[in-house]
């Protein structure tokens, strides 16, 4: 488990880039937290760094965009609306589809999702906010890995 305390805007920005920067191939990532505690202000900054133009929308509404990558696509849902995982049956989704899977509140889709890579979880903390990323595969292990190796996050770890 890493654990960074992101004392503003940016450094939050810093972490997407990382994510993007050290990413495997096909990934799905689970971001938890509470309503504000920044959960698309990190995917949005992931989806950025991996090339993405135009807007990136929060997928509240619509519950999944979808965004081209130069290796695929990636898909960011957020199933906060949903009441239960077999309405995800609806959205078309197929686990092959997509190479990254960006997940707000998969507690909801539990049983209707592949199986998850990463979590990051997200809570405000004073002004900033602090990130719990966990693994969850093996994949996740190495993304990890990858991650505890960037020099630029260094100032955010915390014991």
């Amino acid at each position: 488990m890493i654990e960074l305390l992101l004392p503003e805007a940016e450094s939050t920005d810093l972490l997407g880039q990382a994510l993007a920067q050290t990413r495997p191939a096909q990934a799905v990532v689970h971001l938890q937290g509470d309503l504000g505690a920044g959960k698309s202000t990190l995917a949005r900054a992931l989806l950025r760094a991996l090339g993405v133009q135009g807007s990136i929308r929060s997928p509240t509404y619509t519950l999944i965009e979808r965004y081209p990558l130069a290796d695929g696509e990636a898909w960011h849902l957020d199933l906060y609306r949903i009441g239960d995982a077999g309405e995800l049956d609806f959205l078309g989704l197929d686990e092959a589809s997509a190479d990254l899977w960006l997940v707000e509140w998969p507690e909801r889709g539990v049983g209707g999702l592949p199986p998850v890579d990463l979590v990051v979880a997200l809570e405000i903390d004073g002004y900033g906010r602090r990130a719990r990323l966990q693994a969850r595969s093996v994949k996740g292990e190495a993304w990890l890995q990858r991650l505890g190796q960037m020099a630029h996050l260094q100032p955010f770890f915390t014991p």
